[in-house]
């Protein structure tokens, strides 16, 4: 009995770590929100390239959001053309450095998120 209550056990915890990350029916890979102080120091923000950095990540992490809904080959285009759109943006703010390293985590979020 009490090897049949261990192995269902251990089936249960591996179908929930299994999962895919969804609450509420929502899947959080497309949560690109970030922590506005720790990117500013990231990157070496004065105040007004903070102020357009913010507002352009707010857009960025609604538009991603919005990709939540969508399903098939065409997903992956639509993150792609908003990806470019935040790159683009992000290239009239920042610095030729700073852009490099926005750049790389960026990439390297998306990656970690499967997108």
């Amino acid at each position: 009995m009490k090897k049949i209550f261990l192995t269902l056990v251990a089936l249960m915890a591996v179908t929930f770590c299994s999962a895919e990350t969804k609450v509420d029916n929502v899947d959080t890979r497309f949560d690109m929100s970030c922590d506005m102080n720790r990117l500013s120091a990231v990157l070496d923000l004065n105040e007004w390239q903070m102020e357009a950095v913010e507002v352009v990540q707010n857009n960025f992490n609604n538009e991603i959001q919005s990709l939540a809904t969508v399903r098939g080959p065409q997903r992956r285009h639509m993150v792609h053309q908003v990806v470019r759109k935040d790159a683009q943006k992000m290239k009239q703010i920042l610095n030729d450095k700073q852009f490099d390293t926005y750049m790389r985590l960026l990439v390297t979020t998306l990656r970690n998120k499967h997108l």
